[in-house]
């Protein structure tokens, strides 16, 4: 269920299936930078769309780039071999790291006048390494705000004729990417130090593989120097294709180790210059059984179903290594990830950020400058067993879903990470989950698309349709969880009554929804630790529920209420608003009828067994007066939800009304 701010993820049972990778952000941005940089024109296949992408190609068509969209994916840029014909201009980059620190390096050494400026996280990024480097070289570069952060202000200079310059390689690998794949536009040689050790190495390995592409092979002493050669030019190769992306296929993968697989991910494998597909090696170190191609990676579950904590140095996988932090949560024992300082200067410290979210759910964390720990709760605790080739939680799982979500940070990572404790039992919510269109607008439908959520059987009716008997037999046979949601209102106005509470006072009574305590036993109900039988059952409370039930607030209050309910192996829901607004994405969606004089007699027949007189002229009068106020009322109004399917039971008895619903159930699951 999602709303403009939020997306509630259901409980997930398992996951298997295929995903199509989109294209590589740091592959797309490179790409289209050197493209603008080369001579000739350039075809760019699998691009990504996405804000970081999007930036890039807004900063080049303000610089006189020409940019042509051929495709969805496919663009045409016509290179200028380093002489941007916008000489003065303004580019907003919004936090896209990979088009701010190489568009900085690439306008310094050009010659020109620009500002350029992002978000207000953006400029809480250091780049003052890379502007001091630039310096070194004769760029002029001012900091309008602070002192090594953007904004910058970048103006035309006279370069200097020195042939070394150093950066430092322990904050972000970005600086020596930047510098590298601009010093083609000075036409000598330069050779770049690297001051401390070099983080995040398999993203410097794409830097020099893409600039090969075009023509410029970087000569190198290790990790510690490198060096272009005079002369060097960028050159067109054409055509180009973009990798799939190697950072968002570690969610995929995770989820088919939690989920039990296979889950397979296509776009990237083997052949990869990606040093993120190293993260299934980190998958497989937790007992994951991991296979891959050239173009093609595989996940599944433990062999023993058990996945185990590890101790790694991260430094090679810094972006996938956030999926190992909430991959943790299900391992046995305690997961220490190292060597990962660089996570503190991204879209956001997500160090804290991971840390904070993490003891949200539950989880004990220890953070320091370069590392994070993280207690699992383990398998065994999680409940993940096998039942039908699925892997469902555990209705005791120790994660939590805590009532204000998952916050993200605007941090693309943050959102797709936590995705994975949906596998928990109560799902979870993620906040602000559009951040994921930084780098893979469609992630929670491809997500969805290879997830299995704990299934859900909607059942809606008129009033004495009978629908809460029919339901919780389903329920019985299927061994699921029942959801009487008509009870939960009746006792919402029980309990309204017994503390005196009038049936109209909305404020009061959506308030006193979420203080009572509902317990369900079987056909046992429990309202504030005390047994409520036939009592709530009786008219009174039926009427009371009918008004009650009315009230928007009221319905918000119960419907997270109504929503816990839904636990491995499945819930069968019985009630209003079942199939369209508490559980739209339910398996099945039944409404369940009858004819008015059909309903009158069955309610006065359950009456009378019970020793309650009645008068079966005075229900059907009810009933009839029931349904009109139940479908002209402005809030959930009855009426058959949208891909419901009918079933008149006036000619049926319970147990045919049953096999029916079971029928059309096993014919979905088909």
């Amino acid at each position: 269920m999602i709303s403009e701010n939020f997306l509630d993820l259901p409980p997930l049972l398992s996951a298997c299936g295929t995903v199509t990778l989109p294209g590589s952000k740091s592959i797309s941005n490179r790409i289209l930078l050197l493209s603008a940089l080369a001579q000739g024109a350039t075809e760019i296949r699998d691009v990504l769309l996405s804000d970081d992408t999007e930036r890039m190609l807004d900063g080049l068509r303000t610089l006189g780039v020409g940019v042509e969209q051929l495709d969805a994916h496919v663009f045409r840029v016509q290179g200028c071999g380093g002489n941007f014909s916008v000489k003065d201009a303004e580019l907003f980059l919004g936090n896209a790291g990979t088009a701010f620190r190489p568009l900085t390096a690439a306008l310094a050494l050009s010659g020109g006048h620009y500002r350029l400026s992002g978000v207000a996280r953006m400029h809480e990024r250091p780049i003052g390494d890379l502007v001091d480097a630039l310096r070194a070289l004769g760029a002029n570069i001012d900091y309008p705000g602070n002192e090594g952060f953007p904004p910058l202000e970048i103006f035309s200079a006279t370069l200097s004729d020195a042939a070394r310059v150093s950066v430092r390689g322990d904050v972000s690998s970005q600086f020596l990417t930047a510098l590298l794949m601009a010093l083609p536009l000075l036409d000598r040689k330069v050779t770049v130090e690297v001051v401390g050790d070099l983080i995040s190495k398999p993203y410097i390995e794409i830097t020099l593989a893409m600039m090969a592409r075009f023509g410029v092979n970087v000569s190198r002493d290790g990790w510690r120097s490198f060096t272009v050669a005079a002369g060097s030019r960028y050159v067109s190769p054409g055509a180009i294709y973009v990798e799939g992306d190697a950072s968002s296929a570690s969610y995929f993968l995770a989820a088919g180790a939690i989920g039990g697989g296979p889950v397979r991910i296509e776009g990237v494998g083997s052949n990869s210059i990606q040093g993120d597909v190293r993260f299934a090696d980190a998958l497989a170190l937790m007992g994951a059984q991991i296979t891959m191609g050239p173009n093609w990676m595989e996940a599944r579950a433990p062999l023993d179903g058990k996945l185990k904590a590890i101790n790694l140095d991260c430094n090679h996988i810094p972006d996938a290594a956030m999926t190992l932090a909430v991959a943790a949560l299900f391992a046995d024992g305690t997961t220490t990830l190292r060597n990962i300082a660089s996570w503190r200067v991204k879209e956001t410290d997500r160090i804290a950020a991971m840390a904070t979210e993490l003891r949200k759910v539950g989880a004990t964390v220890e953070e320091g400058a370069d590392y994070i720990r993280i207690a699992g709760f383990g398998n065994e605790d999680l409940g993940f067993r096998k039942t039908g080739g699925a892997l469902p939680p555990n209705p005791k799982s120790k994660i939590l879903n805590p009532a204000s979500g998952i916050d993200t940070y605007d941090d693309h990572r943050m959102a797709m990470c936590f995705s994975l404790t949906a596998f928990g039992a109560e799902g979870m919510r993620i906040n602000d989950p559009g951040c994921v269109a930084k780098t893979f607008p469609d992630y929670f439908a491809a997500f969805a698309g290879v997830t299995q959520a704990v299934p859900v059987i909607a059942i809606d009716g008129p009033s004495a349709s009978g629908k809460g008997t029919v339901a919780q037999r389903v329920a019985e046979v299927l061994g699921y969880h029942f959801l009487d949601s008509g009870a939960l209102y009746r006792l919402l106005g029980l309990a309204a009554v017994q503390r005196g509470i009038a049936l109209d006072a909305e404020a009061r009574l959506a308030d006193l929804a979420g203080q009572i305590d509902i317990r369900f036993e079987g056909a046992d109900i429990w309202l504030d630790g005390a047994w409520v039988g036939d009592e709530l059952r009786g008219e009174s409370c039926a009427a009371a529920a009918s008004k009650v039930a009315a009230l928007p607030k009221v319905r918000a209050a119960l419907l997270a209420r109504q929503r816990a309910f839904r636990r491995a192996p499945g819930l069968v829901a019985d009630g209003r608003d079942m199939g369209s607004v508490v559980f739209p994405d339910a398996v099945l969606k039944i409404f369940l009828t009858a004819s008015a004089e059909a309903r009158a007699e069955r309610r006065y027949k359950q009456l009378m067994e019970k020793g309650i007189g009645a008068n079966i002229t005075a229900l059907l009068l009810d009933i009839r007066v029931r349904d009109e106020r139940d479908t002209q009322r402005s809030a959930s109004p009855l009426q058959q939800a949208h891909g419901a399917s009918l079933l008149d039971t006036t000619a049926l008895n319970i147990e045919q009304a049953v096999q029916e619903i079971l029928t059309r159930y096993q014919a979905k699951q088909r």
